[in-house]
């Protein structure tokens, strides 16, 4: 199984649209060989002393996949290429954690 966290930045006061565009979008990638999990989820306060601070133009997608293969087919699929396509103007940037358990 391969686990991914993916923190995605998108431009100020347009999570909420990002959110709408992305959360259409979740069952056509829960559709997908290999998907056992795509969540997404933002930060909440929790009075924590050790929580970093709160990022309020962050959305954290919490992934898991069968096989590294079937994350890889699910970055080429059509309807991600499409989802890039509506999100490219309230994206600023994305990164990846890839991760096997230990």
């Amino acid at each position: 199984m391969i686990q991914v966290i993916a923190t995605i930045k998108v431009r100020p006061g347009t999570r909420e649209n990002y959110l709408g565009i992305l959360k259409a979008n979740i069952p056509n990638v829960l559709a997908e060989k290999g998907c056992i999990a795509y969540v997404p989820a933002v930060d909440v306060e929790s009075g924590i002393p050790v929580q970093v601070e709160l990022r309020p133009d962050v959305v954290t997608l919490i992934e898991a996949w069968d096989s590294l293969a079937d994350l890889q087919t699910h970055l080429k699929a059509p309807h991600m290429l499409a989802y890039r396509e509506k999100v490219k103007d309230i994206v600023k940037n994305i990164s990846l954690h890839v991760l096997a358990p230990a």
